[in-house]
């Protein structure tokens, strides 16, 4: 069985010696073939679960059918995002005590899994504020779980898989999710004109936490090696002191000065659906439009960035930002002179699929990026420290809502699609890390 998996994995990677290892002790070199199917599968279940969980599309969907007050439906993208990430600063401290990480990412795995179960029995049965409260009580508990997720999966990775297969590994799995998402969007296209019911939703949920277990039971097989355990002391004073990495790590604070302005893409994407909504009546064929149009860029897309992000993470970063960042000016530039083309319903899925297609080469290349900067427990300050500055960050980005008043949704995505030319220009000044 052991031949058979390294003989597979030697022609995934295009490798004759599949033991070949970069940035990993000599002990993790010998299972890497076993780990890196191990950790496809579970992030395979992972990226499933969260895209059946979707906070942009399904979630408000769910809320919208119970009659939660709308301010409440507002804050469902900015609480998943930054609720995993602005705590990362602190729980890297008592992560960095543990010489074996990986039950930290079954953990929150675990946890997200008993949370969207919890969201699906609100699904079921509560109405109104009252169920808006709890389902929002329950996605800050499953976003605290992610960042969990988050600050270990990355340490895991760098001292179980090579580093030039890094990027491989995120892009198998994203690609392989987006397969059944692809369904997903095809069954909501086909019953476009039927209701689904809050009931049915918490099935589709139910069925989300079920993914989540199955990922945290197959991430706890990988064989991971004791690494580095310096630095667990008193969060606090330990997450104040990491800040000084930006001030004098220079490579990594360009790294989180482009991360952040790269936020530009992810915000951007709700007000392409908003452009979409407005000038259209279709909105149940709408969402199946959309939810395919996602899916099929993970599946058509994933798998070319991630193995080109190990041969260059940041070429990855900077031709998906432009990607992006292009579309951006695109619609812009339609819905100032020809609005009238967003009346033809599959004109902007087509293009939320493209801005997908930039957005996931961004998301694979840093993170792809950031694993390969840092050697040992480095890795886990530079996760922490970033992820908690972006999280601060993505909340005060969600204020940019406020300008649709003065510049339109039009003008929102025309400020966007600036900061990305910014963004790819920083981008281009950042040092390579696949050379070493």
């Amino acid at each position: 069985m052991k031949k058979k998996i390294d003989n597979l994995y030697s022609k995934l990677v295009n490798e004759e010696d599949a033991r070949v290892c970069k940035a990993i002790d000599e002990n993790a070199c010998k299972v890497v073939p076993g780990n890196f199917f191990l950790t496809i599968i579970s992030y395979f279940f992972n990226k499933l679960a969260d895209s059946v969980a979707n906070t942009k599309v399904i979630l408000p969907w769910i809320m919208q059918s119970l009659n939660v007050p709308l301010f409440l439906i507002s804050f469902l993208v900015p609480i998943k995002e930054s609720g995993s990430l602005i705590p990362q600063l602190f729980i890297a401290a008592y992560i960095r005590r543990l010489p074996i990480r990986k039950w930290i990412w079954s953990i929150g795995t675990l946890l997200q899994a008993l949370c969207m179960f919890g969201i699906a029995t609100v699904a079921w049965n509560m109405q109104g504020l009252n169920a808006g409260l709890a389902i929002i009580a329950l996605l800050i508990a499953m976003s605290l779980a992610r960042g969990l997720c988050s600050v270990a999966a990355k340490d895991v990775v760098g001292k179980t898989i090579p580093k030039t297969r890094r990027g491989a590994l995120n892009g198998l799995s994203a690609m392989l999710a987006g397969l059944l998402v692809v369904v997903l969007g095809v069954y909501f296209l086909l019953n476009g004109e039927k209701p689904f019911s809050a009931q049915n939703f918490g099935i589709l949920l139910s069925l989300a936490g079920f993914f989540w277990i199955l990922a945290s039971i197959t991430y706890a097989q990988i064989k991971e090696y004791e690494g580095e355990t310096d630095g667990g002391g008193n969060a606090f004073s330990v997450a104040i002191s990491k800040l000084g990495i930006l001030k004098t790590d220079k490579p990594f604070r360009l790294f989180v000065i482009t991360r952040a302005l790269f936020l530009c893409s992810v915000l951007s994407a709700p007000f392409f659906v908003i452009i979409a909504q407005q000038n259209s009546e279709s909105n149940s064929y709408l969402l199946g439009l959309f939810i395919l149009s996602s899916g099929l860029a993970d599946l058509l897309s994933a798998n070319f960035w991630g193995k080109f992000s190990d041969v260059s993470s940041k070429q990855v970063m900077i031709i998906g930002a432009t990607i992006a960042t292009t579309v951006g000016f695109v619609v812009f530039f339609i819905d100032f002179f020809y609005k009238e083309l967003f009346s033809i319903i599959w004109i902007m899925p087509i293009i939320y699929f493209i801005l997908s297609i930039g957005y996931q080469g961004i998301r694979i290349g840093r993170k792809t990026y950031i694993v390969d900067l840092a050697q040992g427990n480095k890795r886990t300050d530079y996760v922490a420290v970033s992820n908690t500055l972006i999280g601060f960050l993505l909340l005060l980005s969600g204020l940019i809502g406020t300008l649709s008043s003065l510049i339109g949704v039009g003008g929102i995505i025309l400020v966007l699609s600036l900061v990305g030319v910014l963004a790819i220009y920083l981008a281009k000044q950042l040092p390579e890390v696949q050379d070493d």
